[in-house]
């Protein structure tokens, strides 16, 4: 009788452990399939919003910044390319931006003469609303630019020819039928801009 306690008593401790071991087992195995749904560090990283320090941008110039994996762009504009605006609405396919931008939400108080909260500075995302292609710069006017004799100055998206204005505007008869999206912002100061939220402006 004693012995067959035994056997039984074993086979419990037997039946015990294995059962720990498998579960040991599952749960290792299911923590890295688990940690693979998780957003990775960098995905993390690029959803935040970001801060930009604006104080050594001087007018004339563009520095571009990382959100979102998506290069965002903030041009000091000169009063000259503010005052070359005003003329091109007739040569715009969208230019008071009623059409949906894009899948964030602009500031609400962005002026649409001007698409920024601060007349002279445009921050747009730099990808083309067509098949996401990065435009260029092109700054300099007329003949010289390479583009339009009467060319203001603006964007080039030198993959598919859409062009766009120096408040990131699409021109008519572009593949682009969109103008180039404004990200969430807001200014915590003079000189530094938070990209990805919206808010208040400083």
């Amino acid at each position: 009788m004693c012995s067959d306690n035994k056997v039984v008593f074993g086979r419990r401790r037997l039946v015990i452990a294995t059962t720990v071991a498998g579960g040991v087992g599952v749960i290792a195995g299911a923590v890295p399939f688990v940690a693979s749904m998780l957003p990775s560090g960098r995905a993390m990283a690029n959803t935040a919003p970001v801060e930009a320090d604006i104080g050594l941008l001087t007018p004339g110039r563009m520095m571009t910044v990382e959100w979102h994996g998506k290069p965002v762009w903030i041009v000091y504009r000169t009063r000259e390319m503010l005052d070359s605006l005003a003329g091109l609405n007739d040569r715009l396919a969208d230019p008071y931006s009623k059409r949906r931008q894009s899948e964030f939400a602009a500031p609400a108080d962005i002026r649409p003469e001007t698409r920024s909260i601060r007349p002279e500075l445009l921050v747009v995302i730099g990808l083309c609303p067509h098949l996401g292609c990065s435009p260029i710069s092109v700054f300099s006017k007329g003949a010289a630019s390479g583009i339009d004799p009467g060319w203001q100055g603006g964007f080039l998206c030198a993959c598919h020819g859409s062009t766009f204005d120096l408040a990131g505007r699409v021109f008519k008869n572009k593949l682009a039928s969109d103008n180039l999206p404004i990200p969430p912002h807001v200014y915590l100061s003079d000189t530094r801009i938070l990209i990805g939220e919206n808010g208040k402006r400083a």
